[in-house]
């Protein structure tokens, strides 16, 4: 056989090198690649850990852009001056009360949807009260809202129980409002959601519990906002800006999506003394107990057990969105793979050196911490 002429060789040669270079490249992006989460969010940074630098050697924390509202006092429910008993009762007395107008839940199951209207004012809210036995149930976990705060202002809802329904409650531009010491159970998708430029308003002390029974990548346990895809359903093609809302002493728990999803379009929020469990999560509804998506939110003192993945996360879903966030004293207790705090990206969030990680399998977090 006659030995190859010299240009072929060489053009051998190099077409094998190449090949090699393209394989090398090929393998290091499937290493280095992260694959979407359950939200469907895109692929965000290699997870890494940063080494954890000591008090003195991290950066100060840097002031967040926008001042979250302080947690206030939950008022008591006085005297009530309108009593019901029955559904039909309780459905009249929820259509535009009088300002200073204090309805008392008779002990007692009330079947049926209820839509709260009307408005009170500061000096005089109107205040919906009950005890755990005063229960308002939905009837079904593929119907609609159990109770519905509808373009309500300056409401106060304590001390009852809301159950079986396909959302438990529901804020449509309602502001100035306090949902609290609430239990909210068996529930098809989110148990309290605040949306359609709900502001202003305090979600705190409630037990929830058993939601994402209908879908179980809609089960979260408090939702504020609306998601970019629902803007033009929710809030007329613009960002939900339901923005100030203080989540605040909650315990979440049995939730199959994140305890807390906060969404692009909302600002100035603060979640502070929450406790999650994450045990029942699924792997089609989330991998973190807090999402954070929103802008200059403030996450402290917090306390977190199991996840799948990570105990607090940061997302950016659209440009100018998941940045000026602030995770501040939060403990981690993950027991699960990922980090105690994942800043993908991470933008102009802050995790504080403060915050603590137990049992997480990739560290504390993904960016170095800042002392406060």
């Amino acid at each position: 056989m006659k030995p190859l002429k010299r240009p072929r060789v060489l053009l051998l040669l190099a077409l094998t090198a190449v090949l090699i270079i393209g394989i090398g490249i090929g393998v290091t992006a499937a290493l280095v690649g992260r694959s979407a989460g359950p939200s469907g969010d895109s692929a965000g940074p290699a997870r890494t850990a940063t080494p954890e630098p000591t008090a003195d050697e991290a950066p100060p924390a840097p002031a967040p852009t926008a001042t979250a509202p302080p947690v206030q006092p939950v008022p008591d429910c006085p005297d009530a001056n309108v009593l019901v008993s029955t559904a039909a009762e309780l459905s009249d007395a929820l259509t535009e009360p009088e300002p200073g107008t204090v309805i008392q839940l008779a002990d007692g199951v009330y079947e049926g949807e209820f839509v709260a209207t009307g408005d009170g004012t500061p000096e005089q809210p109107i205040m919906l009260c009950g005890t755990r036995e005063s229960v308002l149930d939905g009837g079904a976990i593929d119907g609609g809202y159990v109770l519905h705060l509808d373009d309500a202002s300056h409401w106060v809802l304590k001390g009852f129980t809301v159950q079986n329904g396909q959302k438990g409650v529901m804020a449509d531009g309602t502001t100035n409002s306090v949902i609290a010491d609430l239990r909210v159970q068996q529930i098809g998708d989110e148990a309290i959601h605040l949306r359609a430029f709900s502001t202003d308003n305090q979600v705190t002390g409630n037990e929830i519990s058993d939601t994402g029974l209908r879908r179980e990548k809609f089960g979260e346990g408090i939702y504020i906002g609306t998601a970019e895809s629902n803007w033009c359903d929710i809030s007329n093609c613009e960002p939900d800006m339901s923005d100030r809302n203080v989540i605040s002493g909650n315990s979440i728990s049995g939730t199959t999506a994140e305890s807390v999803d906060i969404k692009e379009g909302t600002s100035s929020g603060r979640l502070v003394g929450n406790t999650f469990d994450g045990s029942a999560i699924v792997e089609d509804g989330a991998d973190s107990w807090v999402d954070v998506k929103g802008n200059a939110w403030i996450i402290e003192g917090n306390t977190g057990k199991n996840s799948p993945l990570d105990g607090y996360q940061t997302h950016e879903i659209l440009d100018g969105w998941g940045t000026d966030n602030v995770f501040r004293n939060n403990t981690a207790n993950v027991n699960g793979d990922g980090f105690g705090y994942s800043l993908t990206p991470a933008r102009d969030n802050v995790v504080e050196c403060n915050n603590t990680a137990s049992n997480a399998a990739e560290g504390l977090s993904n960016e170095s911490c800042a002392r406060s």
